[in-house]
């Protein structure tokens, strides 16, 4: 995901798309644990994407 795409979203899209990918953030972790990931470069595009949201967020509530 691009910051580019994410900036069009709105406030509340994002938090839906964040909320989103904690729950996934969380599965990859317990599949991790118990040896079950396949797809380890997952866990990092998800912990940058939450950021990238995070971040946007942030830029937004300081601009107002």
């Amino acid at each position: 995901m691009k910051a580019e795409d994410i900036r069009q979203k709105t406030d509340d899209e994002l938090a839906g798309q964040l909320i989103d990918l904690r729950k996934e953030a969380f599965n990859l972790r317990f599949q991790r644990a118990s040896g079950q990931l396949e797809n380890t470069g997952r866990v990092r595009e998800v912990r940058r994407d939450i950021a990238r949201i995070k971040t946007i967020l942030n830029q937004r509530a300081a601009a107002s």
